[in-house]
């Protein structure tokens, strides 16, 4: 039962369509944020903001380079709300 909650996040950050965007942007690795932003045609603030919540939620991993940070997804943490996901709905 303490997989629901962790659910509702992830499906709730999911549905944001600028989160997606990100998750979808990083799947054939990582990039920097300064990259980010422009690619999704955010302003760098909203992109941040974006990038937290994911991260936040374990979906995402960071790494800084001088004065970047590195995104990259936690293919592992993807992998388990999948899992719980399924074992929910099947």
């Amino acid at each position: 039962m303490n997989k629901i909650p962790n659910l509702k996040l992830y499906l709730t950050a999911l549905a944001e369509p600028n989160r997606l965007a990100i998750l979808n942007f990083l799947k054939p690795g990582e990039k920097c944020a300064c990259d980010i932003h422009p690619k999704l045609g955010l302003p760098q603030n909203l992109s941040s903001h974006h990038l937290k919540i994911l991260k936040d939620l374990g979906l995402l991993k960071s790494r800084r380079e001088g004065v970047k940070i590195i995104y990259s997804r936690n293919e592992e943490v993807i992998s388990n709300y999948q899992k719980a996901l399924t074992e929910t709905l099947i």
